[in-house]
């Protein structure tokens, strides 16, 4: 004869459905109030980037005028700053950026020569690539550096 055991349970021990829902809850709201002030600092930090570029081009310009008696021409560009554009044009011209960088947005610098706000214009249209706009969409120019 087999003596029976008594029959034990073990209870497992897990989340119930609330708590799940109340951490959930909690996450969701974090996010909520920490992922615009990210975004925010994310576009401060290209309009700061930008600006930053716009002064390594403008002093690699006021260089290139010091060695060549002139500015690049509107046609010539910043290309102007990383290749010769030939020995008549610029007798002493040497690299004067390792390549023509591109703005934060992925867009190409606009080089006016001679500029509308000065006497060369080095730009950037913004986050959305046109002309205009406002806050992130701003044109970043060498005259509104601050």
């Amino acid at each position: 004869m087999s003596a029976k055991r008594p029959v034990t349970r073990s209870y497992e021990r897990g989340f119930t459905l609330i708590e799940i829902m109340v951490v959930v809850v909690i996450i969701g709201l974090l996010a909520a109030i920490v992922a615009p002030n990210l975004i925010g600092n994310i576009d401060r930090a290209a309009v700061t980037r930008a600006k930053g570029d716009l002064r390594s081009i403008e002093t690699a310009l006021n260089l290139y005028r010091l060695d060549n008696f002139r500015y690049p021409s509107t046609d010539e560009g910043l290309r102007a700053l990383v290749t010769s554009p030939g020995d008549a044009v610029a007798p002493n011209w040497k690299q004067y950026l390792r390549s023509v960088p591109v703005d934060p947005w992925k867009n190409e610098y606009q080089y006016l020569y001679p500029g509308r706000q000065g006497e060369f214009d080095v730009f950037s249209y913004g986050a959305d690539g046109q002309e205009g706009g406002e806050d992130i969409d701003a044109d970043i120019g060498n005259w509104n550096l601050d």
